[in-house]
C-alpha cells in the first residue's frame, strides 16, 4: 500500500510520527529512527506492521514500533510503503527483542529477523479475508480443557500437584523438574499447559527438534482437543509456519508449541513458558545474536510475570543455578519412588571378570555388556546401543586413564596443534610442554572413536539372525516394535520400544566424557539418561551397562539417577574455575587485527579477564572475555558499543560476539 506523490504527501492527524527498527544488520544504527506517516498510510500504520522506509538513499524494511505525537528531529522522511496492515510484532515480543538483544549485546533487528518468520502474502491474504479485523480484534478468552487437568500424572513428585494448583490458579510459580526414568514427559507437559489454560492464561512450550515436537503435539491434542494449539516449526515449510504464527498472534489459539523459533511466538495472556531438556544444543541459536531458548524463555517470564517450567531427564548448571538463587524451585521425586522405577544400571569397571581377564577394561563391548545383551534378546526383548556420532571430537586426554587434559593455567582444554607438537590450551594458549596427568601421571595423549555403522557390523556378527536397525543422521526412527532386536542410534536419536528395552548398552562413554568441552560430564549423563529412561524398570527386566570407570562423577550420577547431585557438584566447580553459568563469559572472534581493535574499543566493566588469544578457523583466532555476574549487563553493553564504533569507522573485517557460547574453546 503505497502513498499519494510525494509532493502531495501531508502528516497524519493525531500521532504523526512513526519510530521505526530499520532492517540493517550494524551495530551503530541500533536504535529506532522516525518518519512522518502519510495521512494516506494513517488508518494501515499501526504498530508491529512492516513498513518500507528510505534510509541512507535506498528502500529498507522495517518493523513500526509505535506512533508519537513529536519527534526531537525537526525535519523527518515519510513512510515509504506499509508493507501488510496485519500487526505481525506483538508489543510484549518487541520488548523480549530488546532485552534479548541487550543480553546477548546484538541489535534488535537481528532479533526481530528470528522473532517473526517470513511474509508469506498467500496465507496473509487467507487469512485477513476471514476475517478484516486481523490482530487488532479481542482474541476469545481460553476455553476450559476437553478433559479436567488430572494431577494423578504427578502424583510420583510431592510437590508436583501443588505447581498445577498454581497454575489453574493464576499464579507464577517457577519449577525445575527432573524427569523420572519412563516417564511420559509429553503428558506431563500437556498436564501443565492444560492447568494454565483452564486458568485463563495461555502457554508456549520449546521442544529441542521435530520428533519430541510430534510427540508433544499428540499429548496436547489428545487434552486440549484438536485446534487448541498451534505448531511452530521451520520443518512445517513456510505457509504452514506463517499460518500458525498468524493464528497465534491474532489470539486464535492460547497455546504455542515448537522448536527454536517458538521462543518468541505471540501469544495473549501469557502465562506460562516451558522448555524440555535445555541441554540440548539444538536450543542455542546459530545465527546473531545466538541467543538460547531457554535463556530466552526466562527472560520472556520475568517480564510477563508468567510461569516457568525447566524439565528433562538430567539437570544443566544453568538449571541447577536457578534452584540455588531461589528464581525457581524443584520438583523431583523422592528417592525410594526413582529406585523402583528406574533400570539395574551397572558400569563395566565394576565386571568381576576384569580381574581374571585385565584386558577387558579396553574392549568395545566388554563381556558384562555382551551377556546383558544376550539375556535380553533371549528374553525377547529389544535391546538399545548408544554410539556417540561419527565425526564427534573428544579434547585431548590422558592415553592411561582418559582423563580430559586441562590447562594448568586457566584449566581450558588442551589440544595438540600437530601428531609431534606439544599440546596447548585452547583458551589462553599456553603451551604445556611438560604435560603430566594429574590423576595418573601419564603423558601420552589420545583421542579416537568408532561410529555407530561399524557397530551395528560388529553386533550383528556378534548375534546371527537377530535383526539390527540403525537410527542417526540419515533416519532417525521415532519408535521400534517390541521383540528381540539390536537398535544401534546415535546420542539423541533413540527411538522408543513398545514396553521399552530389555537392555541399553552405552559404549564409547569416554568419547563424550573427554571432549574440549567445559559441559562433557554434563553432556555425556544428559544423553546417558535419555537413552536409560527407555528401559524397563529394574523389577520388569530392564537393565542399563555403561562403558566406564564406576568411579566417575557422571556415571556415579547415572547410576544413582541422580542429576541435581551432579549439577550441584558441576555449578560448584564452575565457580571455583570461573566457568559458566557462575560467571558471564564472552567469545570475540576475528582476524587478530579486528579482535585486538574491537577489545582496545571496549570499556570492559571492573574485573574482567582477557584470555587468549588462541587460533579458531580459517586464518581467525579468538579471545575470552569473562566477568562475575553482577557485571554481565556492563559487558554486553561494552562490547555491543565497541562494535558500533568498528561499524561507524567502517572497519573492513567482521567480528563474530558471543556471550556464554556453547563451546569455549
Amino acid at each position: 500500500m503505497t502513498g499519494t506523490r510525494r509532493g502531495d504527501r501531508r502528516p497524519a492527524e493525531g500521532s504523526p510520527v512513526a519510530r521505526v527498527c530499520v532492517d540493517v544488520p550494524l551495530p551503530h544504527l541500533d536504535r529506532p529512527f522516525d518518519y512522518l506517516v502519510p495521512d494516506t498510510l494513517d488508518a494501515d500504520a499501526r504498530p508491529g506492521v512492516r513498513v518500507k522506509v528510505r534510509f541512507a538513499g535506498q528502500l529498507v524494511d522495517g518493523w513500526l514500533l509505535e506512533r508519537v505525537a513529536e519527534s526531537a528531529h525537526p525535519k523527518l522522511a515519510y513512510l515509504e510503503k506499509v508493507v501488510s496492515p496485519v500487526p505481525v510484532l506483538a508489543p510484549e515480543v518487541a520488548e523480549l527483542a530488546r532485552a534479548v538483544a541487550d543480553r546477548y549485546a546484538g541489535s534488535l533487528a537481528d532479533v526481530l529477523r528470528l522473532a517473526v518468520p517470513p511474509r508469506h502474502a498467500r496465507v496473509e491474504k487467507d487469512v485477513t479475508a476471514t476475517d478484516p479485523a486481523g490482530a487488532d480484534a479481542t482474541p476469545p478468552a481460553p476455553a476450559d480443557p476437553a478433559t479436567p487437568v488430572d494431577p494423578r500424572g504427578w502424583r510420583d513428585y510431592p510437590a508436583g500437584p501443588a505447581f498445577l494448583r498454581a497454575l489453574t490458579a493464576g499464579r507464577a510459580p517457577r519449577a525445575v523438574w527432573s524427569a523420572l526414568p519412563g516417564e511420559d514427559w509429553a503428558d506431563r507437559y500437556a498436564d501443565v499447559v492444560a492447568a494454565t489454560v483452564a486458568g485463563g492464561r495461555g502457554a508456549v512450550v520449546v521442544v529441542a527438534d521435530a520428533r519430541d515436537l510430534d510427540r508433544l503435539d499428540a499429548a496436547l491434542t489428545a487434552v486440549l482437543g484438536p485446534g487448541r494449539h498451534a505448531c511452530l516449526s521451520a520443518a512445517a515449510g513456510p505457509a504452514r509456519r506463517y499460518r500458525a504464527f498468524l493464528a497465534a498472534r491474532r489470539g486464535d489459539v492460547p497455546v504455542v508449541i515448537g522448536t527454536r523459533a517458538a521462543m518468541f511466538a505471540p501469544v495473549e495472556r501469557l502465562g506460562l513458558v516451558a522448555v524440555w531438556d535445555d541441554g540440548d544444543d539444538l536450543h542455542a541459536e546459530p545465527r546473531a545474536p545466538y541467543p538460547h531458548a531457554r535463556d530466552v524463555l526466562l527472560t520472556r517470564a520475568q517480564l510477563a510475570g508468567a510461569a516457568a517450567l525447566v524439565g528433562g531427564y538430567a539437570r544443566t548448571a544453568e538449571a541447577q543455578l536457578l534452584v540455588e538463587t531461589g528464581w525457581a524451585r524443584e520438583v523431583v521425586a523422592d528417592r525410594a519412588t526413582v529406585r523402583a522405577r528406574m533400570p539395574a544400571i551397572a558400569p563395566t569397571g565394576d565386571d568381576p571378570h576384569l580381574a581374571r581377564d585385565p584386558g577387558a577394561a579396553s574392549a568395545r563391548l566388554p563381556s558384562l555388556a555382551w551377556t546383558t545383551a544376550r539375556d535380553a534378546l533371549r528374553a525377547d526383548l529389544p535391546v538399545l546401543v548408544q554410539v556417540p556420532r561419527r565425526g564427534y571430537l573428544p579434547s585431548v586426554a590422558c592415553a592411561e586413564c582418559r582423563a580430559p587434559a586441562r590447562c594448568p593455567h586457566c584449566a581450558g582444554p588442551l589440544g595438540l596443534p600437530s601428531a609431534e607438537g606439544a599440546p596447548a590450551c585452547r583458551w589462553c594458549g599456553r603451551v604445556a610442554a611438560a604435560y603430566a596427568c594429574p590423576e595418573c601421571g601419564g603423558r601420552r595423549l589420545r583421542a579416537s572413536v568408532t561410529g555407530a555403522r561399524r557397530t551395528a557390523e560388529e553386533l550383528g556378527r556378534a548375534f546371527p539372525g537377530v535383526p539390527v536397525r540403525t537410527s542417526g543422521r540419515e533416519e532417525v526412527l521415532a519408535t521400534v516394535p517390541a521383540g528381540a532386536g539390536l537398535v544401534i542410534a546415535t546420542p539423541g536419536a533413540e527411538p522408543v520400544a513398545e514396553g521399552g528395552y530389555g537392555a541399553v548398552l552405552l559404549l564409547d562413554s569416554w568419547a563424550l566424557l573427554t571432549r574440549a568441552d567445559l559441559r562433557a560430564g554434563e553432556e555425556a549423563l544428559r544423553r546417558w539418561l535419555a537413552a536409560a529412561a527407555l528401559a524397563r524398570p529394574g523389577p520388569a527386566g530392564g537393565r542399563v551397562v555403561v562403558v566406564a570407570d564406576g568411579a566417575l562423577a557422571p556415571v556415579q550420577a547415572l547410576l544413582r539417577w541422580d542429576s541435581a547431585w551432579f549439577a550441584t557438584r558441576e555449578l560448584a566447580e564452575r565457580r571455583e574455575l570461573g566457568f559458566p553459568p557462575a560467571v558471564r563469559m564472552a567469545s570475540v572472534t576475528g582476524v587478530a587485527d579486528a579482535v585486538a581493535d574491537l577489545l582496545a574499543g571496549a570499556a570492559l566493566p571492573d574485573g574482567a579477564e582477557v584470555l587468549g588469544p588462541v587460533p579458531a578457523d580459517e586464518g581467525r583466532e579468538r579471545m575470552l572475555v569473562r566477568v562475575p555476574r553482577a557485571r554481565a549487563a556492563a559487558l554486553a553493553g561494552a562490547l555491543h558499543a565497541a562494535a558500533g564504533q568498528r561499524s561507524a569507522r567502517k572497519a573492513a573485517d567482521p567480528v563474530r560476539l558471543q556471550i556464554d557460547p556453547l563451546s569455549l574453546f
